[in-house]
């Protein structure tokens, strides 16, 4: 059976957010990540859009009492672009996070034409 979904690195961004985690939180990042290459209905607990962008998901990642939110968006229907990552600190996520998400899947898209 082959797999639904192919995640692909935006440059260095979601890299750069892993590394500085926790053996434990990147763990769990790997569980989470593979449920959204393998599942072909990912729980909203996972993954959701964010209503507010035309587009824009997030990866949603918890560990004990803390939360992670990796930005991600569609490429090509079944593959799955990572932006960047943070740890979630308050109920709403903060809306320069999400400014700098659309920013980089903006730029994506433009670098991906000019490639063409």
């Amino acid at each position: 059976m082959p797999v639904p979904r192919k995640i692909i690195f935006y440059k260095q961004y979601f890299m750069e957010f892993y590394v500085a985690q926790s053996n434990e939180v990147r763990r769990k990042i790997n569980q989470v990540l593979k449920l959204v290459e393998t599942q072909e209905h990912i729980p909203e607990k996972f993954f959701r859009s964010i209503e507010t962008t035309d587009g824009l998901f997030e990866i949603r990642v918890e560990v004990t009492s803390n939360i992670y939110r990796i930005f991600c968006c569609f490429d090509k229907g079944n593959m799955v672009v990572l932006f960047h990552g943070f740890q979630k600190k308050s109920q709403k996520t903060p809306a320069d996070q999400i400014e700098r998400a659309e920013r980089l899947m903006e730029e994506y898209f433009k670098e991906k034409e000019m490639q063409q």
